[in-house]
């Protein structure tokens, strides 16, 4: 009898230990998101410390080290590579000035058709900074709070509201509109008049900014899943990606592992495949998941798609697309000095028309 138990249990120890590696792999997966997560954020300020130095040397009146602008400070500006995109495709041409922002748009919203919303769990500064918040918060606190299911239905529809109004907006300009406000002096410091917005921040500013903040600690990723109009646009053209998470039934042992582990928020474990466009690609609920083959990040075909290639996929395109511009020598903007000069230490005296 004690023989029969004994052969009986061998597989399920073996199978055990499978889990056990199986769930190393996955953690391997979570130190690659978050490599890539610091090195582009890293990336992000070292570009606003080059920029205000940019920016100080023309305020100083050319006084001091001149350092060139980094055109990746257009990154920043998405509602003006939305406008730049939809110029191009009327017009067939490339904006004079700051077309490195366009082509940054392009890469992003071409990594969310390859790799999903991979971009806000990946590569955004805000996101990783949010994320950084809330699992401060469930350190602190033990756990993250969710709102009301009523309550998080209407204000997730509120980034959708968003992106539509922006969207609406930018449709009804016509080619030459976008082209006489991208190329008037507003559109030229755009980017000036948001480094100053943080560095004169109004009490306003500075209250909203702390409340979103604190929000953040409480609830995961308050600001990306309620109000951000850019990942509400990166997760509607997600849900045309070939990459997704699919579930295994025959295989999951109904634990319910990954939907804790989610930070969407979403049922993975009731699900076959997730096509929420509130995923991020992040696997974190395939760390999560201790049973062998129950839960995979796949790519067109059920293949597996790790962690690694992921992160490899995303950067060809990023690095690709950046690298296509400088080839054909769009990434830099050529503004005289004399503009930046006469405009910088106005900027003050511009305001959105």
């Amino acid at each position: 009898m004690s023989a029969t138990l004994a052969a009986a249990e061998a597989p399920a120890r073996s199978k055990r230990s499978k889990k056990l590696a199986r769930r190393r792999i996955a953690e391997g997966a979570r130190r690659i998101r978050r490599t890539v997560q610091v090195a582009f954020l890293l990336l992000n300020v070292w570009i606003g410390i080059e920029f205000y130095l940019f920016v100080r040397y023309y305020e100083l009146g050319g006084w001091g080290w001149k350092v060139s602008r980094p055109p990746g400070v257009e990154g920043w500006l998405p509602i003006a590579s939305l406008m730049n995109l939809k110029a191009l495709l009327v017009t067939g041409e490339l904006p004079s000035h700051h077309a490195a922002g366009l082509f940054l748009l392009i890469a992003f919203l071409t990594i969310s058709l390859a790799f999903r919303k991979s971009f806000c769990s990946w590569l955004c500064p805000i996101g990783t900074i949010s994320e950084a918040l809330w699992r401060i918060g469930h350190s602190t606190f033990g756990k993250s709070w969710r709102l009301p299911r009523w309550a998080d239905t209407l204000l997730r529809a509120s980034k959708y509201i968003l992106l539509g109004l922006f969207l609406y907006a930018i449709g009804g300009m016509s080619a030459a509109a976008i082209r006489a406000f991208l190329d008037g002096p507003y559109g030229l410091i755009a980017d000036v008049k948001m480094l100053n917005f943080f560095r004169y921040l109004s009490v306003t500013a500075a209250v909203v900014l702390g409340v979103l903040a604190l929000a953040s600690i409480f609830v995961q990723n308050f600001w990306c899943r309620y109000l951000c109009p850019y990942g509400a646009l990166l997760g509607l053209l997600g849900r045309f990606s070939p990459v997704r998470v699919r579930r295994s039934p025959e295989l999951c042992i109904d634990c319910a592992k990954c939907a804790e582990a989610c930070p969407s928020w979403l049922p993975v474990d009731r699900l076959i495949s997730v096509r929420s466009p509130e995923c991020v690609a992040c696997y974190e609920c395939v760390t999560a998941c201790p049973a062998a083959g129950a839960l995979e990040m796949t790519a067109a075909g059920r293949r597996r798609l790790p962690a690694w290639a992921m992160a490899v996929g995303i950067g060809l395109v990023f690095l690709g697309v950046v690298g296509y511009a400088r080839w054909i020598g769009a990434w830099h903007s050529e503004i005289p000095d004399s503009v930046y000069f006469h405009l910088i230490l106005r900027a003050h005296e511009f305001s959105h028309p």
